[in-house]
């Protein structure tokens, strides 16, 4: 989408930026406007792009913890590894129409980071494209993509943020394949009601939802540009894959999977009213898609054929700690497309 709050960004900094024409930027994912211009963000796959007639493009952000890859007409220029403010310049590019593009590939779940300027030197900003469609993502480590890079499954800390890459997770890859924008919600180790080990048990996704940024327990900002057409969850494997400890909300694992379904319904219930136009899939493993099921059977006297579900199995969780690998996130985005684009 062409966000207003972008474009109003960009106007603040002109200023700070008379040498070269700001290009208006097309974004994908959540962003707050910061004080001094800059427009914030903390969700993964978030992107901004923007288009220009020239020879140079200027491109500058401020990463304190992401990896950040810049391309040029879809082919990977460079990923930005180190910490802190960038301000560089590709030059020696044809005079010709060109595609500039940032894109997050790490997991932040606290702290942002903050995109500032294109700018091209010499050349002409043209009006962005915001593509026909779009597509919401809303899961876990799943979706965000954790580790999927990885050789194998023992991984680190670290090497789990290095080696993750939201744009090679299956949201990203049924977006493309399909022409869509795409947004993504999504927490490693968050569940509908119950996280995973029952960690922070006064969280949860659809808790962090309405916020901007998913470290920052701040006002909702209106976002009007966004009404996507397909609203695509997975959560469950957080909830469910380890035992429920003393002290917990619920009694035992049945008491569990009701409290699951309920909040599942009255979370799509939620979107719904938000989204009126939006279709549903509905996605699990195993272990939950029969809860699926039963969540997708309540919906369904109101929502009809606009819910579906996919069930994914068999996958090699060879990424970070038996995640999905590369190879698992074809599968599922295969499986995720197969349902969001049939008739």
């Amino acid at each position: 989408m062409t966000n207003p709050i972008l474009l109003a960004g960009a106007a603040l900094l002109l200023g700070a930026a008379q040498s070269a024409p700001l290009l208006p930027v097309h974004s994908g994912g959540r962003m707050a406007l910061a004080p001094d211009g800059g427009l914030r963000f903390g969700w993964p796959g978030v992107y901004v792009e923007a288009r220009f007639r020239g020879s140079a493009v200027r491109v500058r952000f401020d990463a304190p913890t992401d990896h950040i890859r810049l391309s040029i007409d879809g082919t990977e220029h460079r990923v930005f590894r180190a910490a802190g403010l960038v301000d560089f310049t590709i030059s020696g590019l044809s005079p010709d129409l060109h595609v500039v593009r940032l894109e997050k590939l790490t997991e932040t779940q606290s702290g942002s980071s903050r995109f500032i300027s294109f700018e091209v030197p010499g050349g002409t900003a043209l009006a962005p494209r915001p593509r026909k469609r779009q597509i919401e993502f809303i899961g876990d480590s799943f979706t965000v993509g954790y580790g999927n890079t990885a050789p194998g499954p023992d991984c680190t800390p670290q090497q789990v943020h290095d080696l993750t890459d939201t744009s090679q997770a299956f949201g990203p890859l049924v977006a493309r394949a399909i022409g869509a924008d795409y947004r993504i919600h999504a927490y490693s180790g968050f569940g509908m009601v119950r996280n995973y080990s029952g960690n922070a048990p006064d969280q949860s996704l659809p808790a962090l939802y309405p916020r901007v940024i998913p470290g920052e327990p701040d006002v909702e900002i209106p976002d009007r540009g966004w009404q996507p057409d397909t609203i695509v969850i997975n959560l469950g494997t957080n909830d469910f894959s380890t035992p429920l400890k003393p002290g917990e909300a619920w009694r035992d694992a049945a008491a569990l999977r009701t409290a699951w379904r309920d909040r599942y319904v009255g979370f799509v219930t939620g979107l719904t009213a938000r989204n009126p136009q939006a279709r549903f899939v509905l996605m699990g493993s195993d272990s939950f898609f029969a809860d699926v099921e039963a969540v997708a059977a309540r919906l369904r006297p109101n929502l009809g054929k606009r819910v579906r579900t996919v069930r994914f199995t068999s996958l090699a969780l060879t990424g970070c700690h038996g995640h999905p690998s590369l190879a698992d996130h074809l599968r599922l985005a295969a499986l995720a497309g197969g349902a969001i684009t049939a008739d």
